[in-house]
């Protein structure tokens, strides 16, 4: 197999679909191929045959083939089933990831880490005993699901166990983290994208007048707009125009960012399309939700959906549309420790990560930024695809900076607020990337950082005051807003 072919499309390939319908590994075949391997009592004749799986064909396992099978969230019996999936996979690839660092740890000091002998490790004792194991566990793992998942067909759906919030929130960190893993393998704990109301139940009420849509970020779910020292956003938008309908979007942030755009696009559709009353839809979105909010309306600008007519105002809270700082230095370090001897496996495990992750680096939220490409990666900075705003809607945004004090310097707006800068936050950038933003519709919050932002009281203040105006005041001609912990309101 060539190393292309090893290499993470995110769209499945045929042979790839018919490996996982088959629940076989790549190795099974060596079971059933060429018996007849002579055993050599010499160890360079050994080290000849020898064989590992390059860490490169775990990263085709994380595939997201673009459909989602759920469309409701995960239950108590889901939770169950996907953990046992889970666990059998994760000895699957630990086996892979260690059966590669062996192959690299005998053959490198011996001179011999090279395709030639990289290319006879398949046949060899070594790689059948590792092929065994990953064979085994698959099996276990693919007949212990099903199990479950024949117990959870066999309930009556309607009495299913919704899950507690403390295990919602760790179901939406591994979807954050593994979101396209679980996609690919139809693992039961694969997030769908849902509307939730205010009172955290499954939107299902009629919707008429102005509707405001909460998008949470990477590795948080619906819960996390909710504060347990105060009321959150969602309660304070409710307060202050009670007309309005306040609903919260829920979604696997481990997908491609454009994905989970046209996902939410499309939903936008079916909502006005179910609801025709709705006469204004609002779009606030913190980090990533800033990103698939911005993707929505890219995507629905491409395809002349009418749902965009109805958005009256999208407002971002540290999102990176420039990419996040964390991320670039994460790929870095990776590219790094690629480098060093008997480190260049280790290093492929950063590959692993989620796809959603993998688009912050440069806040990418086109396919066009990621589908030409073999690799699990994106194009780089400079060859991004533009995606501007559209035109006639209210566009905002929020960025903050740790320090508590306006102080003018590179190293504050680089760190930001610890995971985006200040420039990314607010689409500065050269002029073909640029999202032109007038200086009065941005907002610069000292003393915040990142998550805070969806519970910051200055932050809720200032996006409850732009959501009131709706459009009305002239803040063009304003200057940026900078806010700081002991002044709540002072432009300069």
């Amino acid at each position: 197999m060539s190393r292309s072919n090893l290499f993470y499309n995110d769209s499945v390939s045929d042979d790839i679909a018919n490996h996982n319908t088959n629940n076989q590994h790549e190795l099974a075949a060596h079971f059933a191929s060429d018996n007849t391997v002579p055993l050599h009592s010499d160890l360079y004749e050994q080290i000849d045959q020898l064989e590992a799986i390059d860490v490169d064909d775990l990263v085709k396992l994380l595939a997201d083939d673009g459909n989602e099978t759920a469309i409701t969230p995960v239950s108590m019996t889901d939770f169950f089933e996907g953990l046992a999936q889970l666990a059998t996979m994760g000895v699957v690839e630990v086996t892979d990831i260690v059966e590669a660092i062996h192959r690299e740890v005998i053959l490198r000091p011996l001179g011999r880490f090279n395709e030639r002998h990289l290319l006879n490790w398949p046949r060899g004792i070594t790689a059948r005993i590792y092929g065994t194991i990953r064979h085994v566990m698959l099996t276990v793992g693919k007949n212990l699901a099903s199990v479950l998942r024949l117990y959870k067909n066999t309930l009556n759906q309607k009495t299913a166990q919704p899950l507690p919030d403390t295990l919602k929130k760790l179901v939406n960190v591994l979807n954050g983290v593994m979101g396209d893993h679980l996609v690919n393998h139809q693992n039961a704990l694969a997030i769908p994208m849902v509307l939730y109301d205010i009172e955290g139940n499954l939107q299902c009420q009629a919707l008429s007048g102005r509707i405001v849509i909460l998008c949470h970020g990477l590795c948080m779910s619906h819960l996390s707009w909710q504060s347990q020292e105060h009321k959150g956003l969602g309660d304070a938008i409710s307060q202050s125009q009670p007309d309005t309908t306040v609903l919260y979007l829920d979604y696997n942030t481990g997908r491609r960012i454009s994905r989970s755009g046209r996902n939410f696009s499309q939903l936008l559709q079916d909502l006005v399309d179910s609801h025709p009353d709705i006469s204004q839809i609002d779009l606030v979105g913190h980090s990533m939700g800033g990103l698939v909010s911005r993707s929505a309306l890219f995507y629905a600008e491409q395809e002349h959906l009418d749902w965009i007519m109805r958005v009256g105002n999208l407002i971002t809270l540290g999102a990176p549309h420039h990419g996040a700082v964390l991320e670039r230095i994460g790929n870095h370090v990776q590219d790094v420790i690629a480098k060093l001897p008997f480190a260049g496996s280790l290093a492929k495990l950063g590959d692993m990560r989620s796809a959603g992750i993998i688009d912050l680096r440069h806040g990418s939220i086109r396919d066009a930024d990621w589908s030409a490409l073999e690799g699990r990666s994106v194009l780089p900075q400079d060859f991004r695809h533009p995606a501007g705003l559209p035109s006639g809607i209210k566009t905002y945004f929020v960025a903050s900076a740790l320090i508590e004090t306006h102080y003018e310097s590179k190293v504050t707006s680089f760190l930001g607020d610890g995971l985006v800068s200040v420039a990314s936050a607010l689409g500065e950038d050269d002029e073909e990337h640029a999202l032109f933003v007038p200086d009065g519709h941005k907002a610069v919050f000292y003393g915040v950082s990142h998550v805070n932002l969806i519970h910051s009281r200055r932050v809720r203040e200032q996006v409850v005051e732009w959501l009131l105006d709706n459009g009305h005041s002239d803040y063009a001609d304003k200057p940026r807003i900078y806010s700081y912990p002991r002044s709540l309101a002072l432009a300069l």
